[in-house]
Protein backbone atom coordinates (compact mmCIF):
# COMPACT_ATOMS: atom_id res chain seq x y z
CA UNK A 1 0.00 0.00 0.00
CA UNK A 2 2.65 2.21 0.72
CA UNK A 3 4.05 2.45 -2.86
CA UNK A 4 0.83 3.28 -4.43
CA UNK A 5 0.92 6.06 -1.87
CA UNK A 6 4.33 6.74 -2.92
CA UNK A 7 3.27 6.45 -6.59
CA UNK A 8 0.07 9.12 -5.93
CA UNK A 9 2.02 11.61 -4.00
CA UNK A 10 4.81 11.69 -6.55
CA UNK A 11 2.18 11.98 -9.55
CA UNK A 12 0.84 15.10 -7.42
CA UNK A 13 4.35 16.74 -6.91
CA UNK A 14 5.29 16.32 -10.71
CA UNK A 15 1.74 18.12 -11.52
CA UNK A 16 2.15 20.89 -9.05
CA UNK A 17 5.49 21.64 -11.13
CA UNK A 18 4.09 21.10 -14.43
CA UNK A 19 1.44 23.65 -13.15
CA UNK A 20 4.51 26.36 -12.09
CA UNK A 21 6.59 25.70 -15.18
CA UNK A 22 3.45 26.60 -17.48
CA UNK A 23 2.48 29.62 -15.34
CA UNK A 24 5.92 30.84 -15.89
CA UNK A 25 6.43 30.13 -19.85
CA UNK A 26 2.79 31.78 -20.62
CA UNK A 27 4.68 34.71 -18.65
CA UNK A 28 7.64 34.58 -20.53
CA UNK A 29 5.63 34.70 -23.78
CA UNK A 30 3.16 37.06 -23.25
CA UNK A 31 5.92 39.38 -22.48
CA UNK A 32 7.74 38.26 -25.91
CA UNK A 33 10.83 36.90 -23.55
CA UNK A 34 10.40 33.33 -25.77
CA UNK A 35 9.39 33.08 -29.02
CA UNK A 36 6.46 30.63 -30.12
CA UNK A 37 7.93 30.05 -33.18
CA UNK A 38 10.34 28.06 -32.00
CA UNK A 39 9.44 24.85 -32.43
CA UNK A 40 10.80 23.09 -28.86
CA UNK A 41 9.13 26.38 -26.80
CA UNK A 42 5.92 25.53 -28.79
CA UNK A 43 5.96 21.93 -28.32
CA UNK A 44 6.49 22.13 -24.33
CA UNK A 45 4.17 25.37 -24.48
CA UNK A 46 0.91 23.09 -25.97
CA UNK A 47 2.05 19.95 -23.56
CA UNK A 48 1.85 21.93 -20.29
CA UNK A 49 -1.44 23.73 -22.03
CA UNK A 50 -3.13 20.21 -22.81
CA UNK A 51 -1.88 18.50 -18.96
CA UNK A 52 -3.10 21.31 -16.84
CA UNK A 53 -5.44 23.07 -18.79
CA UNK A 54 -8.47 20.34 -18.06
CA UNK A 55 -7.92 20.90 -14.18
CA UNK A 56 -7.90 24.52 -14.40
CA UNK A 57 -10.53 25.37 -16.84
CA UNK A 58 -13.42 24.51 -13.86
CA UNK A 59 -11.59 26.52 -11.44
CA UNK A 60 -11.56 29.64 -13.71
CA UNK A 61 -15.43 29.08 -14.20
CA UNK A 62 -15.72 30.03 -10.28
CA UNK A 63 -13.18 32.57 -10.02
CA UNK A 64 -14.03 36.44 -10.52
CA UNK A 65 -12.17 37.65 -13.60
CA UNK A 66 -9.21 39.90 -12.34
CA UNK A 67 -8.24 41.36 -15.81
CA UNK A 68 -4.96 39.96 -16.58
CA UNK A 69 -4.50 37.77 -13.20
CA UNK A 70 -5.14 34.49 -13.39
CA UNK A 71 -5.38 32.73 -10.19
CA UNK A 72 -6.19 29.55 -10.97
CA UNK A 73 -2.97 27.88 -10.76
CA UNK A 74 -2.46 29.01 -6.90
CA UNK A 75 -6.00 27.46 -6.33
CA UNK A 76 -5.03 24.04 -7.63
CA UNK A 77 -1.89 23.75 -6.16
CA UNK A 78 -3.17 24.77 -2.79
CA UNK A 79 -5.91 21.74 -3.55
CA UNK A 80 -3.03 19.62 -4.31
CA UNK A 81 -1.22 20.28 -1.38
CA UNK A 82 -4.17 19.70 0.48
CA UNK A 83 -5.19 16.51 -1.21
CA UNK A 84 -1.58 15.13 -0.76
CA UNK A 85 -1.81 16.10 2.99
CA UNK A 86 -4.79 14.19 3.59
CA UNK A 87 -3.44 10.93 1.68
CA UNK A 88 -0.35 11.64 4.20
CA UNK A 89 -2.79 11.38 7.34
CA UNK A 90 -4.89 8.60 6.09
CA UNK A 91 -1.96 6.20 5.72
CA UNK A 92 0.21 7.32 8.61
CA UNK A 93 3.16 8.42 6.13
Amino acid sequence: MQSVVWLIDTVIHLYIWCLIISAVLSWLIAFNVVNTNNRVVYTIGDFLYRVTEPALAPIRRFLPNLGGIDLSPIVLILLLLFARNLLREFTGL
